[in-house]
């Protein structure tokens, strides 16, 4: 069992941290990897064909803006995929946030905007005490 964190970006290290901080007192394994959909699409495929045999693997995605990165995710994984969209304040997230709950079809993302009930989610997920 493990979470892989993918990040849109660099900048998003701070936002990461406060969940991998989580998964670790959980004893949660976790690889953290930096992947744009928009820019490097190759690399997130490369993570996704990675972890595709294993089980019990639970994508968390971490990206702003124009989140392509959860979708894209979703689209080409059959794992669970958790949305934790990083915002500066309240509204960057209301004029962001749209971004993260429109999925396409086919592509199911669970979207959460607390780092600590993202972390309890991926728990109840793996079934860890």
């Amino acid at each position: 069992m493990k979470v892989v964190i993918i990040m849109g970006s660099e900048s998003d290290r701070d936002f990461a941290q406060k969940i991998i901080n989580d998964l670790e007192r959980y004893t949660i394994r976790c690889d953290v990897k930096v992947a744009s959909a928009h820019k490097k699409p190759l690399e997130v495929l490369d993570i996704i064909k990675s972890n595709a045999t294993e089980k019990g693997v639970v994508y968390i995605t971490i990206a702003g803006r124009s989140n392509a990165l959860s979708g894209f995710v979703a689209a080409n994984s059959d794992k669970p995929v958790i949305a934790c969209p990083p915002f500066k304040d309240k509204t960057d997230m209301l004029v962001n946030i749209q971004s993260t709950l429109q999925m396409p079809s086919n592509a199911p993302v669970l979207t959460i905007l607390d780092p600590g009930n993202c972390v309890l989610a991926v728990k109840r997920i793996l079934d860890v005490g």
